[in-house]
């Protein structure tokens, strides 16, 4: 029996053997929580850029869209191949629909939205019904396998269907996630009415657009943009017929009663067997956010606002403020979030001397080495320039050991404190601001390889989270640092051509600011989902700054910030008064 599949020696009761399409699943199951190997890249190379290999490129890319060098490499094949269509070999058609559906949605093409999104509708419901198909069959009670659990029949049979109900349950999480991704879009089958309710009102389908305005409602019935709609609706309708007798579509008020009959079953399990159950998709919309076409307000000039599709926005864990104090006069406030086209974003000057920054590039000069803070990679992000870094605690060792000025090293302890209590100032936290990464870094363009440069020195990403330009979202999950609250980038020097600090949409391609660095100027961020950025390429001469990510969560603190601050503490105790700046006592051990 040793060779055979676990179910075979399941109890009678359970079936004799496993349906073909149960082991089918579990493979499926498998095969998606790994993640994705480099064999798209290894065969892009070694395949001599075939078409094949392009496409288990892209594939592998869609699935780990923070992949930087697969997407370097994608992008060379589109320069040598010419125009290209790069199929995703995991997508999932109704996603891929609706993807397409929201895009033409955006450009206003309504009537190629529509088309786009009953599309994406009809194959959502029929990747519903063989998902819950996927669940028959016998099923494995893993977190029983550890114990000789000997259950009796009733028992057996219990356990048997609720894995059942669990599993296609789960569906509505699964039919919602993107392939290589581990949360779902949030609200997922309900925004397709919200877009389609609008869309036909656009192309003059009321009847159509009151029908799925009232669907939309069955998951969110207490919307008020949408209860408007549909009042604004009915009316458009009065004349002709009676709108009381166009109902919601049937097929989502299954669904939903389904659903909800499920959950109920789910919780009274919960409870009577002693499970553990969590609702797999939170059905909540108020993380949405309206999103208006260009045009639509000066087009509904004559009636009443109409509330458009919506779309997730990046999601937020605290309360946003800003325009706090700066703290040191010499500090000059040049834009905050609004003028930076954005949320979370201020421009500041000054917040180093000339002096200081020349300090700082000695320093940087006998400290950093090539790859450091890139896990030895000399050309992380592009092969056309080299990145070279060192963090606090490794100049402090070198300025004690005399290697380099310690009074310099100092320097860059004092500096990155002095950019952690302006940027906690300015935002006005609640909670202290913690470092959870310091890391002084210079990229040098490489001669000889400048001409023509397509590529960016560092491609558009988020700090907390996987950007995913196609599906519009930043996923929050690994391996992004998704603890990271705070960024903030202080330049050092200008002495070089190219390597513009640039804010992105969530599309990675439209650019909302550009900002120029130099001696002195910062730049400071929240690192979510809602400031996606990247730096321009450097196409001459070197570009120094200090990178500063920070927390609000002590359990993520920078422990080589923690040892600086006991050799920084070392020292004053050696020499008091050496600094201008104290240390953070919150940060201190």
């Amino acid at each position: 029996m040793a060779g055979f599949p676990p179910c075979v020696q399941q109890p009678w009761w359970l079936g004799p053997r496993c349906p073909r399409h149960t082991e089918q699943w579990q493979v499926a199951k498998e095969i998606s929580s790994v993640v994705p190997s480099h064999g798209g890249r290894f065969w892009l190379v070694v395949a001599g850029h075939s078409p094949e290999a392009a496409d288990a490129a892209h594939t592998f890319f869609m699935a780990n869209p923070e992949h930087m060098e697969m997407q370097q490499d994608i992008e060379n094949y589109k320069t040598l191949a010419g125009k290209v269509h790069l199929v995703d070999r995991e997508a999932k058609p109704h996603m891929e629909n609706y993807s397409a559906g929201v895009k033409h949605y955006d450009r206003e093409e309504y009537a190629l939205a529509i088309e786009s999104l009953e599309r994406a509708l009809r194959g959502y419901y029929i990747a519903d019904v063989e998902c819950r198909v996927m669940c028959e069959g016998p099923q494995r009670f893993e977190e029983y396998e550890y114990l000789e659990y000997k259950a009796d029949l009733y028992e057996a049979i219990a356990d048997h269907y609720m894995q059942i109900l669990v599993c296609q349950h789960e569906c509505v999480r699964e039919l919602a996630t993107r392939p290589g991704r581990l949360s779902p879009i949030e609200n997922y089958l309900p925004l397709h009415y919200d877009y389609l309710q609008f869309a036909y009102y656009r192309v003059g389908e009321y009847m159509k657009a009151l029908e799925c305005a009232k669907s939309y409602l069955l998951f969110h019935p207490d919307d008020e943009a949408v209860l408007e709609n549909v009042d604004y609706y009915q009316s458009l309708l009065e004349e002709t017929m009676d709108p009381e007798t166009i109902k919601a579509r049937e097929e989502a008020a299954k669904f939903l009663r389904r659903h909800k009959l499920e959950s109920d079953l789910l919780q009274m399990g919960a409870t009577g067997l002693g499970f553990g159950y969590t609702e797999p998709v939170t059905t909540c919309s108020s993380s949405l956010l309206l999103r208006i076409p260009s045009g639509a307000n000066s087009e509904l000039a004559d009636g009443p606002t109409l509330s458009p599709g919506k779309k997730p926005a990046p999601k937020m864990d605290r309360e946003l403020r800003e325009g706090g104090s700066l703290l040191y006069g010499d500090v000059q406030f040049i834009y905050n979030s609004q003028q930076l086209n954005g949320t979370q974003r201020v421009l500041l000057d000054n917040v180093i001397s000339e002096e200081e920054c020349q300090e700082l590039r000695t320093v940087a000069n006998g400290i950093m080495l090539a790859g450091d803070g890139y896990r030895g990679k000399t050309s992380p992000h592009t092969p056309n320039e080299k990145f070279e870094g060192a963090t606090v605690l490794k100049a402090l060792k070198f300025g004690y050991e005399g290697r380099v000025p310690l009074k310099g090293a100092r320097l860059f302890y004092d500096v990155s404190e002095k950019a952690r209590r302006i940027v906690e100032s300015y935002f006005l936290l609640n909670s202290t601001l913690y470092f959870s990464y310091t890391h002084l870094v210079c990229r040098t363009a490489l001669p000889g390889q400048q001409e023509k440069r397509s590529d960016l020195s560092h491609p558009i990403h988020a700090d907390n989270c996987l950007l995913d330009p196609e599906a519009s979202e930043c996923w929050k999950e690994p391996p992004a640092y998704t603890f990271r609250d705070y960024s903030a980038l202080l330049y050092m020097n200008t002495d070089f051509e190219g390597g513009e600090f640039i804010f992105t949409e969530m599309d990675a391609k439209t650019v909302t600011a550009s900002i120029k660095p130099k001696c002195g100027r910062m730049i400071s961020f929240s690192s979510g989902g809602e400031n996606p950025h990247g730096v321009k390429a450097v196409t001459k001469g070197q570009r120094c700054a200090v990178a500063l990510w920070f927390t609000l969560d002590p359990l993520y603190r920078e422990l080589e910030r923690i040892q600086a601050d006991e050799v920084i503490a070392t020292l004053d105790q050696a020499h008091p008064g050496a600094s201008e700046l104290s240390i953070n006592p919150k940060d201190e051990l």
